[in-house]
């Protein structure tokens, strides 16, 4: 073969295929556009990803059609065996060609099967729990305990004590470290009651068999229940992000807004005992709003007058002896510090030791601060919240063992008839991770319908034609398929993750179907080319021949097609570390719905076609062919 031959046949080699790889990778990229509008932490999370993918696809997409033939011109000489010559793909043919053919001769009954297993999908896919995100193993644990707002410091620092010695005597504990109170920030508002203890834990090799990170929590939950200490367990960077982002430190919150403490107080209580016991519903704490202590002085006017003293000046000896008084600075380098002074400890813990504060008098001498005031301890509140003009309390929970959407649905149900029951002007919300869920829900399913509408326009301009851009497009239901047997034998719950890997499989199965389409209408040009385009020409058996041809034939370029996103993907199902988790339930749809697709674009997709070039032939006395054209 000289040289102007074997270009020749590259071209239109090339021509043949390289409209529909291009338009393939087309499709991939704007599927994944919709991701782009996701928001907040799931955007922050999966756009990189978006982004990546994006930018490599379509420079492949312009490779593809510039590149790649130019490559071939130059590496594909010499002698090349046939199809059938080639071992790997009389193998493959071998084993395809009586499926086809059982396809083609059980017609009703393959679509039957198809539709049914898409049927039995839909039921698992409704029985998933929900979340809003996979959670990420950070490798350690946050313990956030919460004891009652009145406790003095030296009792906190005695329970702090005691939990990391219990905490440290756990095999797989490396180190603890706990904090009590706020940290010298104003982005820390914690309050002394409230301790922060961040356990870092060994390598996982060096565990207990069987030991998993759900077994250690309940284990040293079990370990650390003191009375009068709530616990709470959760991870460093989750719970910063929970924090900031809806006010809530643990996996779900129920927010009561209203103009009364003790009101929202007592709504808190209620909202907290009809929670208790419902399934999923872990480290149940009532935010406090009430029973905070306050030192209470009261001026006694009369005695003050009779001493011949003001109020300036029991406030300026109350100032000095109990808060401290700045009486000079000193510098230290840069650094520039106040001097205060004040009563030492031993002078002012008690109230009896309040009482006997002196005050010196012009008249009478010295005399204690109980003659000329009345002190004691109130309560009140620890910290006041508010959001939306409105005082704020919250009743917090974690989820453990059961998901997330479910959770929340059994305790709504739990709070129904308390919520028809709350005073006038008082109302519940739900925030949290679940205030995120919602949110990204409610995105999603803006965003799935224009993914198909987007691949739908994409392959329109492929084929431009509708009936082969529905072809194309009905493999995405069937890729379903895998995608949900697989998620659902995994116990994955449905999440963002989820949906971005439904995503990204939409174009990964719409990809091969436009191969398969494309070899398809190949097989139609050669049967008009050889037989004319007529109904008094081409037969019925001349149609399906020549489909079996177009699907069989060309077998090998199709799992070509399919391995390449498979191989790239199944390692991920044995890969470990921090990202594994969140990485496996995007990558878990695709894996099953290449399967299925793969297997509904090699048997179904034939058959469809099948169907319509019969009905074509049958109404209109020819078939319509698509000219596949550069």
């Amino acid at each position: 073969m000289d040289n102007t031959k074997r270009l020749e046949i590259i071209e239109s080699s090339s021509k043949q295929v390289s409209r529909g790889i291009f338009f393939s990778t087309i499709i991939i990229v704007t599927s994944f556009f919709p991701v782009f509008l996701l928001t907040g932490q799931e955007g922050k999370l999966f756009h990189p990803l978006a982004y990546t993918k994006s930018f490599i696809l379509i420079i492949d997409a312009i490779l593809a059609v510039t590149l790649a033939p130019v490559l071939i011109s130059f590496f594909m000489k010499g002698k090349f065996k046939t199809e059938e010559q080639n071992p790997l793909n009389r193998f493959l043919e071998r084993v395809y060609s009586p499926m086809l053919h059982w396809v083609m001769r059980w017609r009703k009954t393959t679509i039957a099967i198809n539709l049914g297993l898409l049927l039995i999908s839909i039921p698992l896919v409704m029985s998933l729990g929900t979340e809003f995100m996979p959670p990420l193993n950070e490798g350690s644990i946050l313990f956030m305990p919460v004891a009652r707002p009145d406790v003095s410091n030296t009792e906190m620092k005695r329970i702090l004590q005691v939990q990391d010695k219990i905490i440290k005597q756990v095999p797989e504990v490396l180190s603890v470290l706990g904090k009590a109170g706020r940290a010298s920030t104003a982005t820390d508002n914690s309050p002394i009651n409230m301790i922060e203890t961040i356990i870092l834990l060994k390598p996982r090799d060096q565990w207990r068999d069987g030991m998993t990170k759900a077994k250690l929590i309940e284990e040293m939950n079990g370990k650390l229940q003191i009375p009068g200490v709530v616990n709470g367990w959760t991870q460093p960077i989750i719970n910063r992000i929970n924090m900031l982002s809806t006010g809530i430190r643990t996996d779900v919150g129920v927010k009561v807004y209203g103009q009364n403490l003790n009101v929202i107080n007592d709504i808190g209580n209620q909202v907290n005992a009809a929670l208790k016991g419902v399934p999923g519903v872990a480290d149940l704490y009532v935010e406090p709003v009430t029973g905070g202590k306050y030192l209470e002085i009261d001026v006694n006017r009369p005695e003050l007058a009779r001493y011949g003293l003001t109020v300036d000046q029991i406030n300026q000896v109350v100032e000095s002896a109990i808060g401290g008084a700045p009486v000079a600075n000193t510098v230290e380098g840069r650094r520039r510090f106040a001097i205060n002074v004040r009563l030492a400890q031993d002078y002012r813990n008690s109230l009896a030791d309040l009482k006997r504060i002196p005050i010196q008098t012009a008249s009478y001498g010295p005399v204690p601060l109980s003659a000329v005031t009345t002190i004691r301890y109130t309560e009140g509140p620890p910290m006041i919240n508010s959001e939306n003009a409105q005082l704020r309390g919250a009743v917090l929970f974690n989820v453990r063992g059961r998901d997330l959407g479910s959770t929340v649905d059994a305790a709504m149900q739990k709070l129904q008839s308390l919520e028809k029951k709350l005073p006038q002007g008082y109302y519940l919300e739900w925030s949290g991770q679940y205030e995120n869920l919602i949110s990204s829900q409610r995105t999603l399913k803006l965003i799935l319908p224009l993914v198909l509408l987007v691949i739908f326009g994409a392959l329109y301009f492929a084929f431009h034609s509708i009936r082969e851009a529905f072809m194309s497009l009905i493999t995405i239901p069937f890729a379903l398929i895998g995608g949900a047997y697989m998620i659902y034998f995994y116990g994955v719950n449905l999440s963002v993750a989820v949906a971005v890997g439904f995503i990204a499989l939409f174009g990964l199965a719409v990809e091969t179907g436009v191969i398969m389409v494309i070899y398809l209408n190949d097989a139609m040009q050669k049967l008009v080319a050889e037989k004319g385009n007529s109904a008094e020409t081409i037969t019925r058996e001349d149609l399906q021949e020549a489909v079996f041809h177009g699907a069989a034939k060309r077998l090998r370029p199709k799992l070509m097609t399919v391995s390449v996103s498979l191989f790239g993907l199944v390692p991920v199902l044995w890969a470990t570390g921090t990202g594994s988790d969140v990485m496996l339930p995007i990558v878990l749809p695709m894996i099953g719905g290449v399967f299925t697709s793969a297997t509904h674009i090699l048997l179904v997709t034939p058959l469809i076609f099948l169907y319509t070039k019969e009905y074509e032939l049958r109404k209109f006395g020819k078939i319509d062919v698509l000219a596949v054209k550069h």
